[in-house]
């Protein structure tokens, strides 16, 4: 079997670059009808919902939160998968947020990311994102941290695919 794959290059990226995330819109994955990939732009064009259904918006401060994506193989078995993990920290612990994570804890999610670069990110694609880990911490001294935090988890063929801003226009709650 030949697994060769056409090859396109990368060029150096010069333009400006930073880290972070900015903002998280998550949804039940039971409450997205379809969603389209572009071939062409090999980016998400357009998310449907059902009903009335919109995506949430999740904030927390600047600096605490982040996704990592990981590649996974292993060609003795055929192994080749990617795993993002979503770390989200909600600072002051306060029973509004302790309800909220305790539902995603639960659910089987669809997770739209946008990060510092303005570009926006899309878990969920292949299989439900799901809650992994999570704690609550209430801190020892004054400037220690109180917050709550959740990981979120998914599994796909391939790194996030981007989603086209326009896709975001009627599926986000005001």
């Amino acid at each position: 079997m030949n697994c060769i794959q056409k090859l396109s290059g990368i060029g150096l990226a010069c333009d400006t670059n930073v880290g972070g995330l900015i903002e998280v819109y998550i949804a039940n994955k039971g409450d997205v009808a379809s969603v389209a990939l572009d071939e062409q732009s090999n980016k998400i064009k357009t998310i449907t919902m059902n009903e009335t259904a919109k995506f949430k918006k999740y904030s927390f401060r600047r600096g605490s939160s982040s996704f990592t994506s990981t590649l996974n193989v292993d060609d003795t078995n055929g192994i080749n998968y990617v795993e993002t993990q979503l770390s989200l920290v909600f600072a002051k612990m306060d029973t509004p947020k302790r309800i909220e994570i305790a539902a995603l804890s639960l659910g089987e999610l669809v997770v739209i990311v946008k990060d510092c670069n303005g570009l926006y990110w899309y878990m969920g694609y292949n299989e439900a994102v799901q809650a992994s880990a999570g704690g609550a911490q209430s801190g020892t001294a004054r400037g220690d941290a109180n917050n709550y935090t959740i990981t979120l988890t998914d599994y796909s063929p391939s790194y996030l695919y981007e989603v086209d801003p326009s896709a975001l226009a009627d599926i986000i709650e005001a």
